[in-house]
């Protein structure tokens, strides 16, 4: 155990001076603590992506058009997914910083303003996308694709869009109870109800896309039904064990019993969420950018990208936990005023994340020849997922100490940081070096992928001094109730 004296003192915090090996090793409790939160949202993520893989075979051996036209309308989706997160996370920092100092009613006025907030952006989000998903999508199709393909795309990307949008307003629910269920460290719950619903989305997938046991044979189209069946399933499962008597989640008790959220907090967590959401929604623009530069080399390199975005989300989703349980610890660390605690935590986080992907990276490595043969598709697009399979492999220590310093800057509350963070990133650097080499050289697509993905080197070494910095070390709830 360390022997170091806590204090609720920022300076004498930040100037405290760790052993190296305190820095990188903790004490079996403090691991058994990362694997009570940890655990359960690696064995969701990783089951949940498992069943996103079968559901990604399945829709692939529909054929190479319509399995582009559901990857590039999910990429669309994938914007919404994180403006969601972002939005939530905001009030996600008070309502991790109030649990961790007791106080269930600020935890109550947090999600009252994440419902809110989900609401509003999903009804917003909902509008744009069915009165825009034929410019949206045409904008993934490149000029050189032959004119049935290209309609044939478009015609499946809209019908596909359409069924979707059905599940996204029990999506948006369902994250804003399952965000506050994790920041209270109690991951289990969020765990079955995705678990539960991803099987339901693999039957439901099964019997609608094949149309097996009498059901009828609707391609894609199932596969987006089958989805939405599995939100609302999912939602249920959330919602009804928040409410039930006894439970353990006692926050949500009085929840929407005079439903009001004092005035002084509006403000303090819209400062946090306007940054986190703007954020989100740019970060996830540009990586929609990106998939539309690698287009420009044609349908086939969507679809090898789709097939290994797929794959290797399974094996990231041990350092992408491990960064949302930083957010966990630390947040209530700062909340609970364990300044030195929640600094020599973040470091350990850091040491955890990048010591995962050794392993994880190399396991990518191995199942990379194999997982795209399961696939549909041309020979020329298995080559492609395989070598993009090995690049995301090489660069995932990268990604994953890029992750948890955002989540440690986040922790404190630090959203304007962490907006710039990733903003520059994206738009100074991943962006324009994708636009210029995908148009204006004859590099292979692999390389490009390869030096697009070691840019996220320069935001680890960015990180690695605003953690170090301890800028982010701030209880922001200590005096929330005066609006302080």
């Amino acid at each position: 155990m360390s022997n170091f004296v806590e204090t609720s003192n920022r300076e004498e915090a930040i100037k405290y001076k760790f052993e190296l090996k305190e820095c990188f090793l903790g004490e079996p409790e403090f691991y058994k603590k990362i694997a009570v939160i940890a655990l359960p949202m690696i064995a969701q993520n990783t089951l949940s992506n498992i069943v996103g893989l079968l559901d990604n075979v399945m829709v692939g051996q529909v054929g190479k058009v319509p399995m582009s036209a559901v990857a590039i309308v999910n990429q669309i989706l994938f914007i919404f997914y994180l403006c969601i997160w972002g939005s939530l996370a905001g009030a996600g920092i008070f309502s991790t910083q109030f649990f961790g100092k007791g106080d269930m009613d600020g935890v109550r006025h947090s999600l009252r303003f994440k419902l809110v907030t989900a609401i509003t952006l999903c009804t917003v989000a909902v509008t744009f996308l069915y009165f825009s998903s034929t410019w949206l999508i045409s904008g993934y199709i490149s000029a050189d694709v032959i004119d049935a393909e290209r309609v044939e795309t478009l015609k499946n990307g809209i019908a596909y869009l359409n069924i979707m949008l059905l599940g996204l307003l029990p999506f948006s629910l369902t994250q804003v109870y399952a965000s506050a269920m994790r920041e209270s460290g109690n991951t289990k719950l969020p765990m079955v109800a995705v678990m539960v619903a991803m099987v339901v989305n693999f039957i439901f997938n099964a019997l609608l896309i094949f149309g097996l046991m009498g059901f009828p044979k609707m391609g894609v189209l199932g596969a987006a039904v089958a989805t939405v069946i599995s939100r609302f399933v999912e939602l249920s499962i959330v919602v009804f064990g928040a409410h039930r008597k006894g439970g353990s989640y006692t926050f949500f008790d009085g929840l929407y019993k005079g439903f009001y959220i004092p005035r002084e907090m509006i403000l303090p967590m819209l400062s946090k969420t306007l940054p986190l959401l703007c954020n989100e929604f740019l970060w996830s623009f540009s990586q929609a950018l990106l998939l539309k530069q690698y287009a420009v080399r044609g349908l086939s390199i969507i679809a090898a990208i789709n097939i290994s975005g797929t794959v290797a989300q399974i094996f990231n989703e041990v350092f992408l936990s491990i960064g949302g349980s930083t957010a966990i610890i630390v947040g209530q660390e700062l909340g609970a005023n364990k300044l030195i605690s929640a600094r020599r935590t973040a470091w350990r986080m850091a040491a955890l994340s990048v010591a995962s992907t050794i392993v994880m990276g190399l396991l990518l490595a191995i199942a990379a020849p194999f997982i795209p043969q399961i696939y549909n598709v041309d020979l020329e697009i298995k080559a492609l997922a395989m070598k993009c399979i090995l690049v995301i492999a090489v660069c995932m220590p990268i990604n994953a100490y890029a992750n948890v310093t955002y989540f440690t800057i986040r922790s404190g509350g630090k959203t304007l940081i962490t907006f710039a963070f990733d903003f520059f990133s994206a738009w100074f650097l991943s962006v324009p070096v994708a636009y210029v080499l995908c148009r204006h050289t004859a590099l292979p697509i692999v390389t490009v992928y390869l030096i697009v993905g070691l840019l996220e080197l320069v935001k680890c070494v960015v990180g690695f001094f605003l953690v170090k910095s301890g800028i982010w070390v701030r209880n922001i709830v200590v005096n929330e109730e005066s609006g302080n």
